[in-house]
């Protein structure tokens, strides 16, 4: 399946609130619409450069060759999970400017709430193949 054709979500592979979301993400999508590279990889490399958004760290979603970033990339992702949370989509009327605060607030402080990793998240056997930067491109 090409890349384009995937929803690619990109995460700070150190980040413990981060790797946490890919794995609440991964338990609510089990159609595996959601695919994920670490920012830091090589293929997260080259996607933010491809899209323009180089030096964002934080979670962005990459859905039919468009990205999303900060509170619209939470949102989009909540659209497409397979449960209540896809309801959440609503405070999509809330003004972006506003979400956004909120978003990068967190995020602002996201290592001292929650701690961050040395290495970036390894997955099990069992989700491996959601995962694209071992794959090449």
């Amino acid at each position: 399946m090409p890349l384009n054709s995937k929803y690619i979500i990109l995460f700070d592979g150190i980040c413990n609130l981060c790797s946490f979301s890919v794995q609440f993400i991964i338990a609510r999508d089990p159609k595996a619409y959601f695919h994920f590279t670490a920012i830091e990889s090589d293929l997260g490399q080259k996607l933010l450069k491809e899209y323009g958004l180089e030096g964002v760290d934080s979670l962005i979603l990459i859905k039919n060759n468009q990205a999303y970033i900060y509170s619209d990339a939470v949102l989009e992702i909540a659209k497409g999970l397979n449960t209540w949370h896809r309801h959440l989509y609503i405070f999509h009327f809330l003004p972006r400017d506003f979400r956004d605060a909120i978003y990068r607030l967190l995020a602002k402080f996201r290592y001292n709430l929650f701690g961050k990793k040395e290495h970036c998240l390894m997955p099990t056997p069992q989700i491996k193949s959601r995962f694209l930067e071992e794959k090449k491109v």
